[in-house]
């Protein structure tokens, strides 16, 4: 039998990671000999006295999700404004899928454009906004390092020429738990429905996560998810909420109360539990043996971006090897970016973090790691009124 993987990526030190971003910045200046595969990956990046695009590039995205200033080692935001003289508002305003949705919708469907020139969204909020026309295609001629990109995640199904989409980061939806808090290891699904937990627990607002985490509980197939198939899960979801099983349902916001101490545990994404466990130590992250949610956010230019020179750079820029290691080490998701493996596992104070299976998935990992299939526009809708009856009753 398969054991469940338990614990999040290895945890640096700060001062190790201090280090390592320090040296990554010299590398990427530089100033350091950086190996061959690092130097056939430059290019197109600008320096100091490039260009800019004029104005300000806009970026919405999730919260933990960029390495931020450290000291001595500036972080990859004001890096790039310094390498490029572009000036960034970089937003950490995504909390939940569909309540973004509902803040661009008006505009986007007004045809207005928004204050946004760049938005990392989930892959299938992404489908969406191309089948609705809300997006322009991604000025590619001027990404030259998008060559870096990982084979696998070129050209997905729902974006088949790879026009108006290009990989973040992706991760695991697992279960995240404070071992104090639990008195114990967890190891699977059922963990969240012991009564010993009770009120002690959160489910996340990405319906795909939490029913896709649930239903491979249960045995279920996710890669070609049907609605009978999900009923057990949902009843069992219904049940818990309606009994105070689980305290509330979340986006982003879960990792306030895991480290607040009030969830003893819940579902959550991989690496944000590894930036947690660096300021408590008692968290942990569990992909079941029943499986994981593997997913993928994407960075997408929404129609009528105004900056898109710069857009065209930021993208540039962040697939350079040695800056996407940099956001890899501090984020510790899954790089889209070929080449972040063998940087990492260079330096001992990250060596670690190459050999993670939860940021480089190995055999037995994949094996575990389940994409949530795709859903007709009358499915999406009738799983979405039923999930929004659970969360919001």
């Amino acid at each position: 039998m398969i054991s469940p993987i338990h614990g999040s990526s290895p945890r640096i030190s700060p001062r190790g990671r201090r280090r390592f971003l320090r040296q990554l910045g010299l590398a990427a200046a530089g100033t350091l000999v950086t190996p061959p595969l690092l130097q056939s990956c430059r290019g197109g990046g600008g320096g100091a006295d490039a260009p800019g695009a004029g104005g300000e590039l806009v970026i919405s995205t999730f919260p933990l999700y960029i390495d931020g200033d450290e000291p001595g080692a500036p972080g990859s935001v004001a890096r790039f404004r310094a390498d490029t003289g572009i000036q960034v508002r970089y937003l950490e305003d995504i909390n939940d899928m569909r309540q973004f949705f509902a803040r661009i919708q008006p505009d986007l469907a007004a045809g207005r454009p928004i204050s946004q020139d760049l938005l990392v969204l989930t892959s299938w909020l992404a489908e969406r906004l191309i089948g609705l026309g809300w997006l322009d295609p991604l000025p590619l001629a001027e990404v030259p390092n998008a060559r870096n990109l990982i084979p696998s995640l070129r050209d997905p199904s729902w974006d088949p020429q790879g026009r108006y989409s290009l990989p973040w980061q992706s991760g695991i939806a697992g279960i995240a738990y404070n071992i104090k808090a639990t008195g114990r290891e967890l190891t699977g699904v059922d963990d969240l429905f012991d009564p010993a937990l009770k009120g002690r627990v959160s489910a996340l607002l990405e319906m795909r996560d939490t029913m896709g985490l649930l239903m491979l509980g249960d045995g279920k197939d996710i890669s070609q998810p049907s609605w009978d198939a999900a009923q057990p899960s949902f009843d069992r979801l219904e049940k818990a909420r309606r009994d105070g099983q689980i305290r509330r349902f979340t986006g982003n916001d879960y990792q306030n109360d895991l480290l607040a101490g009030n969830l003893a545990a819940c579902i959550g994404w991989s690496g944000d539990v590894a930036q947690l466990s660096l300021d408590d130590p008692d968290l942990r992250f569990l992909v079941p043996e029943s499986g994981g949610v593997l997913w993928a956010d994407v960075m997408l230019m929404p129609k009528g971006a105004r900056h898109q020179e710069a857009v065209a750079r930021w993208l540039n820029w962040v697939y350079d090897p040695v800056e996407a290691a940099r956001i890899a080490a501090a984020v510790q998701y899954i790089s889209p970016v070929e080449g972040v493996q063998e940087i990492l596992a260079q330096d001992p104070a990250t060596a670690e973090l190459a050999r993670s299976p939860l940021m480089f998935p190995d055999a037995g990992m994949q094996s575990r790691l389940k994409v949530f299939g795709p859903l007709s526009e009358t499915e999406e809708a009738r799983w979405e009124e039923r999930f929004a009856r659970i969360t919001e009753g």
